[in-house]
């Protein structure tokens, strides 16, 4: 299901339930209230209870969005320095070189086609993958440079493949939700409350009341939605950010 549709039906759906109750229950009240009847108390903790929701709303939005940048950066460093490596080694024998262009095509490959998804389902890396990785790390090192043109590279070789594998951890770090069940229990406990308050101001069937109520809880439905799929950094799907390991595939054989 697309994740746009989600978001849409789940805004839908809570408009609609805000609507209903508020339909049924101006349907079941007396005829003779009086909606300026309404405390001015309540007036005021309603209004508190939304900006305390709305502050606590936009500090789990800037967390999430700022685990997404940082798992984005650490994707892009990785399959920069795999492909420095693969770049790098132009210097050295051909059999050396096509050998570790080789290690690196196969961590890739198996990144994108098998790790990714796993790491999505399970937010945790394959040994397979740092068995790869260690391949490639020991076809750089043990190789003994021949000349000056060639020993220039060798450090800078290894100085990459460390860099792949800091950045592989930091992937990993980042790969799980960033948000604890506590966290949303109070979102959506918070949510409710928020919701449920605009009830105790005598809502009527007015058309102009109803859009406010219906878009008011439109509103919260999608920045939950919106924290909900940023609470994965790498996404719900396995496309998401392994675009860049894709991109470094098509560099690797367009060259």
């Amino acid at each position: 299901m697309s994740q746009w549709l989600v978001f849409a039906l789940t805004m839908a759906v809570a408009c609609l339930i805000v609507l209903g109750v508020v339909v049924i229950r101006d349907r079941h009240s007396s005829a003779v209230s009086n909606p300026d009847e309404t405390p001015d108390v309540i007036e005021y903790m309603t209004m508190m209870v939304g900006v305390v929701y709305a502050i606590v709303l936009g500090l789990a939005i800037a967390g999430v969005w700022e685990a997404r940048n940082a798992a984005d950066g650490a994707v892009c460093q990785e399959a920069q320095a795999l492909h420095e490596v693969r770049e790098r080694v132009a210097v050295w024998p051909a059999p050396v070189r096509d050998r570790i262009r080789d290690d690196v095509d196969h961590y890739v490959q198996y990144v994108t086609t098998t790790e990714w998804p796993s790491m999505l389902r399970t937010g945790t890396l394959s040994s397979q993958g740092a068995t790869l990785l260690e391949t490639m790390r020991r076809d750089v090192s043990d190789y003994t440079t021949a000349n000056d043109h060639e020993q220039q590279a060798y450090q800078p070789l290894v100085d990459q493949v460390a860099a792949v594998d800091a950045a592989r951890s930091a992937r990993e770090q980042a790969a799980a939700p960033i948000l604890p069940g506590v966290v949303w229990l109070g979102l959506i406990t918070g949510a409710v409350i928020t919701v449920g308050l605009i009830f105790t101001l005598q809502i009527r069937r007015s058309p102009r009341e109803l859009l406010v109520a219906g878009v008011f809880s439109a509103l919260i439905a999608f920045l939950l939605c919106f924290i909900w799929d940023f609470d994965a950094p790498y996404g719900r799907v396995a496309t998401g950010t392994v675009s860049a390991f894709a991109q470094l595939i098509a560099a690797a054989h367009g060259g």
